[in-house]
Order: C-alpha cells, then structure tokens, then sequence
C-alpha cells in the first residue's frame, strides 16, 4: 500500500498525460484484455494508481476530481485505503457503468473528451458509455492510455511456461472437447470461434499455468474452427513439449500481440462466434465488416460448469484434503492461541502449511482471508504483516480459505468462537446457520434458477430485519478459477438453469 502522496503525484502525472491526449476525464477499470477478475501484475493499472487493492472497482479521473466505484463488498476497504488521497468513494450496491456516466455527464462540460482502453472494455461499456456521453456532446476516445507512459517500473506480462494438464485429472481428452465445441458451433451455423477468457482456454485445451496469482490460468487467445485452429501466446513461454503438444492436437500457434491484426485478415463471409459479454470491444473492432459476427455466450461456459465424473471425484477428494487441513489447523488453534501472541497474518501462514502436506496441493485459490472481531466484517480483507490485528482468547474469528489441488479446487469459510458469546453474536450466527442448511437441503425441479432459491439463505434473516447485499453461491472451477460463471445463486435474476454436475459455492453471511 502507497502512501497518500504518492497516489497524489501518480494521479498528477497522469492528469498531465490525460492533457497531452486532449482528455478531460479517462475511465481506469479493474480487468485486462481477458476480462478476467484476477489480475496479473501488469495489469493492476487500477490498483497502481489509487493505492485500492480491492479486487473489483472502476476509476474515473478528471483534470481536477478522482472518484472510485465500489460495490457493497469493498465499501468499508476503499474508506479506509483512499482515506487522505483525494479519491472520493463512490458506494454502490452493485457496479454498473450507469452510476459512472450519470457522474461523468453531471461533472463535465459540453465538447469535453473522456478516454478508456479499448482492450479492456465490452462492447456493451464502451457504446453505452458513448451513448450516453453524447447526450451532452461529450465523445468518447479509444486511442489512448495515459498510463504507459507514467508507468515507469510497470511490472512484465509473465513468461513462466504452461503444462499439459493430464487426462487423468480432465477426465476428457483436448480432442473429445474440440468435437464437442465443433458440433456446438455448427448448430449455429458458425464456422469458428475466438476465445478471449483465460479459463475456458485452459480447460478446453487441457492447459494450466502460473500467469495469475492464484488461478492457473494462461495469458492467451485462441481462435478454434474445424479447418485451422491457432493458440496466441508469448513464444517464449512455449516449452518443446508444449510445442510437441500442440501439434499433436491441431493447434497452430502464433505471438500473443498478433490476434488483433489476425482477426483484420479474416475472409470475407467468414461466421465467427464471439461472446459479446467477454471479448474485449477492440476484439470486435478488429473484425472485418465482411465478417458475420455471431453472436452467442461461449459454448465452452457450459461445458466447463457441468463437470465430468472424474472432475467431480477430484473436487471432492480436494474437499476431504482441505477439511484435513482445517481439522489440524483447529487443533493447533485451540492449544496455541492466548499461549503465544498471533497476529491474523500468522493464522493464515499456519493454515497454509497444513493444506501444504496434503496430495498434489499446488496453492492457494484466493488469498487466505484471516479477520478478526470487527475485520471480520470486511468482505475480501486481506491481512497485512505488521499491520494487521492480533488474536486474542476471545470473540469471533472468521477464515474464509481456498486451495488448489491438481484434482480440484475448494473454497472454504469457517467462523471460530474463541470465547463464550454475547446474545447477539450467537443469533447472528445462528441466522447465518439457518441459511446456510436450508439451501444446502433444497430440493428442486429441472429448469430452476439460481434467483429462485436464493431466498432460501436469507429468510430467517430477513425475519429478524436482517440482509447481505452480495451473492449467495458462485460457480467453482475445477484446478480453475475459484469464481466461475455462468451459474451462481443470488437476488438478480441470472437466466441460466441449475444443472446437475455444477459445483456452486453457499456463502450468506451477517457484517457488524
């Protein structure tokens, strides 16, 4: 975390560029060219420039105002982390690019110019934000990036080479996949598709890396059709084997940086699939017009949510290996803790080493989240060494954890009473509880969504005049993304239907 004067001089500086460019505001997201919720450093352009290591959030920053969009996750995180920078937080219940061009239009003259990159927007932000701008002749550019230029110790985009992820922890062959997208695709009569999401490349090609901090993912394209298919990807991080690999199962390969100018050359009537919610808007603006864009959510989503039999086995053999760990870690917790002084860093290195000695452990799937009494409250918090609580024989302390095994991936959160409670610790959670069983206990039809069980977490909160602003259950990968799509269980309506094979998280919970 950067002190206050430099997030100052870091905003100045970028004013300044933001004038070179003939801006007068420029739009900094939370994302990279994939769309991906986790960043790799590079990519942390957000976070570099207004010292908020939430993962979720959008900058705005204008020649004399700075402001920073939060949902009700991070509202507590971005008080206490812009507190003295001159960003104002902007607290909403959900992010949405509404709240965002209503500020910008109410803050701006007329004829004024605001800039975002066009490589990490959808098409869907980018023409709404300019239909919007232009109600008040505000023009929307896409040509410049202020901060490259002010970036100077801007980490490199990694090079650490992917695997081959075996079949044996798959469950389906590259080959089985790509027969399974093909058929998909003809049925919508398209002829190829590109992928720009980061785990379903991975998952359909049967890859894994290290580029992400905590999901194994690779920085990637991949254009798949049933005449050629092509990986873009850094050269260097290519092994012989990977090379050897990928001719074995059809994928040509070409340099990361060409996908847009390879799209620019696609023939003329061409039927390319792309999932407008995904790719990035400079994706779209690099297909030629003569194209024919179809326009559907990526076939490999759904195939990736509905799990195989030995995927399913995997996961739940990760889930034993963790509940190990946590039983061992409880143990040690019970005999330590008011002998020694703890801080919630030392609690989180300890659960580490536990989940460390059990097979094919490789990491963690988020950043061990410790909070104790009041942090607790903080969803997302992340202790700092040397700043952060020491535990003491008393009270609440949360653990909310999650690893990555070759076999699976978990998310778990415990809550740990470290001494007798009061009445309303006990009610809170005990509301919690009641939640948390009655929708693990659901019973449902085929055809139920999400949106329609979600009550089942929170009525006997809402009894008590009680309620979280956040999702109940997302979506877990398998050795993947620990928040994966398309499926979750939450108050806003998401059309997609339960399926049997969905690994899906059950998480409500009570902030004081």
């Amino acid at each position: 975390m950067k002190n206050n004067s430099t997030i100052q001089e870091r905003l100045q500086a970028f004013r300044l560029e933001m004038k070179a460019c003939n801006l007068s505001a420029f739009i900094v997201p939370t994302t990279d060219p994939h769309g991906s919720e986790y960043l790799t450093d590079y990519w942390k352009c957000r976070e570099w420039l207004s010292g908020f290591t939430g993962s979720v959030g959008t900058l705005v920053v204008t020649s004399d105002r700075a402001a920073l969009w939060v949902d009700s996750r991070y509202h507590i995180q971005a008080d206490v982390q812009l507190g003295g920078t001159g960003i104002e937080v902007m607290k909403v219940a959900m992010l949405d690019y509404a709240d965002i061009a209503k500020w910008i239009v109410a803050t701006l003259p007329e004829n004024s110019e605001v800039g975002i990159d066009a490589s990490l927007s959808t098409e869907r932000d980018a023409v709404f934000l300019q239909t919007e701008l232009a109600k008040k002749r505000i023009s929307l550019s896409l040509n410049c990036d202020p901060i490259q230029y002010i970036w100077e110790e801007r980490p490199s985009l990694p090079l650490q080479p992917p695997f081959v992820y075996s079949e044996q922890y798959a469950g389906m062959s590259v080959e089985k996949k790509l027969d399974l997208l093909i058929e998909k695709l003809e049925e919508f009569d398209a002829e190829a598709i590109m992928l720009t999401a980061l785990d379903e490349i991975a998952w359909l090609l049967n890859i894994r890396g290290s580029d992400i901090e905590c999901n194994p993912v690779v920085m990637c394209y991949a254009y798949i059709s049933k005449e050629r298919s092509i990986l873009f990807i850094d050269e260097r991080k290519v092994t012989d084997e990977l090379r050897t690999y990928f001719k074995q199962i059809g994928i040509s390969l070409q340099l990361y940086s060409q996908v847009y100018s390879f799209l620019e050359t696609l023939q003329a009537g061409t039927s390319l699939m792309i999932d407008r919610s995904k790719v990035n808007y400079k994706i779209i603006q690099s297909i030629p017009s003569s194209s024919l864009i179809i326009s559907h959510t990526s076939p490999v989503l759904m195939m990736k949510a509905v799990k195989n039999e030995v995927e399913i086995e995997g996961i739940r053999n990760a889930m034993i290996k963790d509940g190990i760990a946590l039983l061992q870690f409880w143990r040690w917790l019970e005999n330590n803790i008011g002998n020694s002084s703890y801080t919630e860093a030392d609690i989180a290195h300890e659960i580490k080493k536990y989940k460390e000695k059990q097979e094919y452990y490789i990491g963690e799937s988020f950043d061990t989240i410790v909070g104790y009494q009041s942090n607790g409250a903080i969803v997302h918090y992340h202790a700092q060494e040397g700043a952060c609580a020491t535990i003491r024989p008393e009270g609440l302390l949360l653990i909310d954890c999650g690893s990555q095994y070759l076999d699976g991936t978990t998310d778990i959160t415990r809550t740990y009473a470290l001494s007798e409670l009061d009445a309303e610790q006990k009610r809170d959670y005990t509301l919690v509880l009641k939640g948390h069983i009655a929708l693990s206990m659901c019973k449902f039809p085929k055809g139920t969504r999400g949106a329609q069980i979600d009550v089942l977490a929170r009525q006997a909160m809402w009894k008590s005049g009680i309620n979280y602003l956040h999702g109940t259950g997302h979506g877990v990968g398998h050795f993947l993304n620990v928040h994966e799509g398309p499926q979750s269980i939450r108050m806003n309506e998401n059309p997609v239907m339960l399926e049997p094979g969905m690994l899906i998280s059950n998480e409500p919970g009570i902030y004081r």
